[in-house]
């Protein structure tokens, strides 16, 4: 009989290597930036990480500049980026604060204007798409970003703008849509892991006509959740909002940087009473 040889993967190799010279697994994986999280470490107003900003011009082409908040630290590789958009005749402001409260927990986020303030998901959507290439292309800090870790966020309009920019480019690794409005209600092209926020009190973009059938029309193969924010109402994500905080850090995490710790705030559903409806496609 003729022996036969088998390959061992190089990851395999390297694994035992390292159990052979130090008897355990390694402390941490490439992608786990930062201590354990807990409650309250994702609740915090700000995380572990030091940031800095830097502002781009209005001048730029594509979207209407805006701020890019982003971890000091050097020695941790390369970040994920996440940017975030406004609604409807609002501006940079109106979402500023989840620039350092993101960026604090390990990412670069970059906050933007648009050309106009009443331009439509589709063109927000596009504009999203524009200054995530320029983070990762022509910025300040495009050495600091992972262009193949990317995510969008935005509000109401802008929240509807994510959805377009996945249907556009479903290799985002993650979109969360705040109190989203668009006149397009379903969305089976979604591939993109997608965490809603709806608010339970919404006059602008009831949850009724705009974030639930957004989430019921997903694909049932996307990652997908749905939070409702208990009495809030439209404009909730236009200011420091600890439950939306919290749970998109986890989302980031969790699809951004592929952080498995991070999965135990999403699945199983939440329980929490800052919640008046919790929808999920756990376990993911």
């Amino acid at each position: 009989m003729t022996a036969r040889t088998t390959r061992r993967p190089l990851a395999a190799v390297i694994l035992g290597l390292a159990l052979t010279l130090t008897g355990s697994l390694p402390a941490q994986a490439a992608d786990q930036r930062g201590p354990d999280p807990t409650v309250q470490s994702i609740e915090a107003a700000r995380g572990p990480f030091a940031t800095s900003t830097s502002r781009v011009s209005s001048l730029v082409s594509g979207f209407g500049g805006g701020t890019i908040y982003y971890p000091t630290d050097t020695s941790q590789g390369r970040f994920g980026g996440v940017v975030v958009a406004p609604g409807y005749t609002a501006g940079e402001s109106s979402i500023a604060w989840l620039g350092p409260r993101l960026a604090s927990q390990g990412f670069v986020v970059f906050t933007i204007d648009t050309l106009t303030r009443v331009d439509q998901p589709a063109s927000r959507g596009r504009q999203l798409l524009a200054a995530a290439d320029y983070l990762t292309q022509r910025s300040d800090v495009a050495d600091r970003v992972d262009p193949a870790r990317l995510a969008v966020m935005g509000h109401s309009m802008g929240g509807g703008g994510t959805l377009e920019a996945a249907k556009s480019r479903p290799g985002l690794k993650a979109i969360i849509p705040l109190t989203p409005w668009n006149l397009d209600k379903t969305w089976p092209e979604i591939t993109t892991p997608t965490l809603i926020f709806g608010a339970q009190n919404d006059s602008v973009a009831s949850v009724v006509t705009h974030a639930w059938p957004f989430y019921q029309t997903l694909p049932a193969t996307t990652p997908r959740s749905y939070l409702e924010l208990r009495g809030a109402s439209h404009f909730a994500p236009n200011l420091s909002n600890t439950t939306i905080a919290k749970y998109s850090i986890a989302w980031l995490k969790r699809f951004v940087d592929d952080d498995q710790r991070y999965t135990q705030f999403l699945c199983p559903a939440p329980a929490d009473t800052a919640l008046s409806d919790v929808r999920t496609s756990c376990p993911f």
